[in-house]
């Protein structure tokens, strides 16, 4: 089994060695991701410009553009024989209203417009904590196993979002949960004449048993996606 390995922190970002240390033991990984960050790009792509590709390795190709762009040339270029396509993880929570403004989701959703299925994954992250990857990794491991074991499913793909453990916490429950449709909180404030976002995101409110309180609550939220 080939696997599309992407995500919109970057090719060189911590999460996605985490998701590529996971996935090899799954099938034969390839990773094209983008060279820098793009992240909050959501579902752009790049029609304006060409886009250049960066071997950074073996099956590893750097793309000079959004996480979508990356999926794009990775289905119909670099890796057309692929089964799956996994993004992440990603540096932070994507769950409920982030589902629309993720390029790690976007990339995941590109693929299944054009036909491949994909699961993508993202690490919410407590404030004063630091990300435990090899404990992600260990995590994420068997909940991609059951979705991957399940087949694909025409036009649906999976969101998975991992809480933030506190040091000697058990292993977290798995959680099978809807999107939370509630969006975010909105506040700004002034400085140096331009208005900044400074929404409180631990703060937003959550409808229970949708995946923002599944998270918050400490248990792997895993959401399935439709296409409309």
């Amino acid at each position: 089994m080939k696997l599309l390995l992407t995500n919109d922190d970057g090719i060189d970002a911590e999460g996605l060695a985490a998701l590529e240390h996971a996935a090899m033991q799954l099938g034969e990984t390839h990773v094209i991701a983008p060279a820098g960050p793009q992240s909050g790009v959501s579902h752009a792509v790049t029609t304006h410009r060409g886009l250049k590709i960066e071997p950074h390795g073996p099956r590893r190709h750097a793309i000079h553009g959004t996480p979508a762009d990356c999926v794009r040339m990775g289905l119909h270029r670099l890796l057309p024989d692929a089964n799956w396509v996994l993004s992440g993880i990603n540096h932070g929570g994507n769950l409920g209203a982030d589902f629309y403004y993720s390029g790690t989701v976007a990339a995941v959703r590109e693929g299944v417009l054009h036909g491949w299925p994909g699961i993508a994954v993202s690490h919410y992250r407590h404030k004063g904590r630091e990300f435990d990857w090899q404990r992600a990794t260990t995590l994420i491991l068997p909940v991609l196993r059951e979705l991957i074991s399940r087949g694909p499913e025409r036009g649906v793909f999976w969101n998975i979002n991992l809480p933030h453990l506190a040091d000697g916490e058990a292993d977290p429950e798995v959680v099978y949960c809807p999107l939370d449709p509630t969006p975010l909180p909105l506040s700004y404030r002034h400085e140096e004449e331009a208005y900044h976002y400074n929404g409180d995101y631990f703060g937003r409110q959550r409808v229970p048993g949708c995946d923002v309180e599944t998270c918050f609550g400490g248990r792997i939220a895993v959401t399935r996606c439709q296409l409309l």
